[in-house]
């Protein structure tokens, strides 16, 4: 359960003796190969037959809103880390918006964030939870097959279950594009469904694996977590496109916090978002860094060999917040 000891805990997994993340077999995965293969086939194949000026506007303006508001915001600020409060209307949008995005209902986006999370906080874990192999392997098992771990964690979903849209959406996750397609075709014809739902839900499921991959193998780092088997990266390229997202080595640092783009010039989106809301007054309770305080653990890596940085929030040798 959400933890108030330690913000930056996993919060529904179960800490008990036992699971094991290192031990299990990738065995291939028929839904995610009909939903996220058959995505992808319709866009490569129609879309370049179905181009129009208002498909792609389409095709922009719901990407960037599913991944704003329900990726980012609504699944991983809000639900699954609880960095922010918000009125239950809202919340129910903002968690519709992470269906919207058509990768996981509720229940299973926090198993599969919160047990790569768990893995990752060890010393060693399968490479698939780690996505430390070959990067077409990485893409295959990922986006395309499922991890069975031979001795799994557990999940508390108490939190979510006091709430039976929760329990509704992740039973109805992939039709929630139903009603979208519909609309799209009375109003732009097939154009408007293959780029507003096929290609949409296929870039969203795809380059959301590509920035995973590459924020755990490679980029500009900040801080290691000490003891952690896995350290992660940034991806400066990718900062817009996931909403902040992309400084995946700051949320390593602080998972609990709301604000994921902590140094000067890094974009977040998502934040913005929920300072505009808290501003609203739609939004409280939000975490940053400079709320949870010095996190224990954490190291800082040192800035082109010299090894100093300026001073954080907190007054431990940190880089520099934005403010």
């Amino acid at each position: 359960m959400r933890s108030d000891h330690d913000p930056h805990a996993v919060n529904f997994l179960i800490d008990e003796i036992g699971p094991d993340p290192r031990s299990g077999r990738v065995r291939v995965d028929a839904p995610s190969i009909v939903w996220n293969g058959g995505m992808m086939a319709v866009t490569l194949i129609a879309g370049p037959f179905f181009i129009t000026p208002s498909a792609i506007a389409l095709f922009f303006v719901t990407t960037g809103a599913a991944l704003l508001l329900g990726h980012s915001v609504g699944y991983h600020r809000m639900m699954i880390h609880g960095s922010f409060a918000a009125p239950r209307w809202l919340t129910r949008t903002l968690v519709w918006f992470g269906a919207f995005v058509g990768m996981a209902g509720p229940y299973g986006i926090v198993r599969a964030h919160d047990t790569r999370d768990w893995a990752q906080r060890q010393a060693d874990c399968h490479p698939f939870l780690a996505h430390k192999t070959h990067i077409v392997r990485d893409a295959w098992w990922q986006i395309y097959c499922r991890l069975d771990l031979d001795r799994p964690p557990r999940f508390d979903f108490a939190e979510l279950d006091r709430d039976p849209f929760y329990r509704w959406l992740e039973t109805t996750w992939r039709w929630q594009q139903l009603p979208v397609a519909l609309l799209f075709f009375a109003i732009g014809g097939w154009s408007w469904v293959i780029w507003g739902v096929a290609a949409r839900v296929a870039v969203a499921n795809h380059g959301h694996w590509l920035v995973g991959h590459l924020a755990h193998n490679r980029g500009p780092q900040h801080w290691t977590v000490d003891a952690h088997g896995v350290q992660a990266f940034d991806v400066p390229w990718a900062a817009i496109p996931t909403m902040g997202e992309a400084w995946h080595n700051n949320h390593h640092a602080y998972p609990g916090s709301a604000r994921i783009g902590l140094h000067p010039g890094q974009s977040d989106w998502g934040y913005a978002v929920i300072r505009l809301c808290e501003r609203l007054g739609l939004m409280w309770d939000v975490r940053t860094p400079d709320t949870l305080g010095k996190r224990p653990g954490l190291s800082e890596v040192s800035r082109h060999g010299t090894g100093l940085a300026a001073q954080s929030p907190h007054g431990h040798r940190n880089s520099q917040l934005a403010r």
